[in-house]
């Protein structure tokens, strides 16, 4: 067998020089796959029965849900712990007024007190597609079947997350469920309640999007950015989509200072980068049968 021991010590030499490893005494960041294994617990605990192949009945209802708070709350605590101590050594500081220790069970315990909580609003959410998809026959199949209900489920929680201040887990998680469902959805999106997405695939939604109560959006959907340097990081980029907004399938609406009317509708394909007032129909030029702008 030809000797390695040139091809290894170019590999590691490598390391040195470009970094993106992953020690224990260099970064130990948290690790991926935990990080999904504890995303399909906490899903499975807003929707027992849904999520895992468990068997929940009434009879062990509550000691499965005790079993599963346990083990998010050991597991996620150590991946916090490590996202936690990360930054620190990253930024050079430490945990300001309580150790990191502290600091991770206090941001896993509040994420476990925020489940009824989201529930509420996941409920709202399946409501949203329940009236405004004909095909949804049930709540059951929008949970079990509904890509774009699965992609705002656990954007609510990993926005939860990133609101505490928790760096990596909650960008691990909204990109995990963009690989599934080819949605898009930063973390720090605010979004309201009664959202719904309708097949989804090409979404994207960016970090400083600020999204109403009751607002429809179809597939290709962009909400993005104007500009994308560097400067522009602590900026809200992204559009403001006020309450009972309709978007169709390929829009694209960028800036931060843009902003959507309540009760507006945006057609299919429309190009926008700038603000349009409430009851608003947005069309492109060679649409027909509109009375009131044209986007050209």
């Amino acid at each position: 067998m030809k000797n390695l021991e040139p091809t290894i010590d170019l590999i590691i030499n490598s390391y040195k020089t470009h970094g993106g490893i992953n020690t224990a005494e260099d970064q130990d960041l948290p690790n991926k796959q935990s990080v999904v294994e504890i995303l399909k617990d906490v899903q499975s605990l807003i929707f027992p029965g849904f999520f895992t192949e468990e068997l929940v009945n009434s009879d062990n209802l509550r000691s499965v849900t005790g079993e599963k708070i346990y083990r998010i709350t050991k597991a996620l605590t150590r991946e916090t712990l490590r996202s936690i101590g990360y930054y620190c050594k990253k930024n050079e500081t430490t945990c300001k007024g309580e150790t990191c220790r502290q600091r991770a069970a206090n941001l896993v315990h509040s994420l476990i007190a925020e489940i009824p909580e989201i529930r509420r609003i996941a409920s709202t959410d399946i409501q949203a597609a329940l009236e405004g998809d004909p095909a949804a026959k049930s709540i059951e199949e929008i949970i079990l079947a509904y890509p774009g209900f699965e992609a705002i489920l656990v954007h609510r929680i990993a926005h939860f997350l990133f609101k505490q201040g928790l760096p990596l887990i909650p960008r691990i998680m909204s990109e995990y469920i963009h690989g599934k469902t080819g949605i898009d959805i930063h973390p720090g999106a605010k979004i309201g309640e009664f959202f719904f997405i309708d097949h989804g695939t090409g979404v994207v939604i960016g970090e400083t999007t600020t999204i109403g109560r009751n607002v429809k959006i179809y597939q290709g959907v962009t909400l993005g950015a104007l500009s994308v340097h560097k400067s522009m990081a602590d900026k809200k980029r992204h559009p403001t989509i006020e309450d009972r907004v309709t978007i169709y399938a390929g829009a694209t609406i960028l800036g931060g200072k843009t902003i959507i009317g309540n009760d507006s509708t945006i057609g299919g394909n429309v190009w926008l980068t700038e603000s349009v007032p409430p009851g608003s129909l947005i069309y492109n030029q060679y649409s027909q049968n509109s009375s009131q702008k044209k986007n050209t």
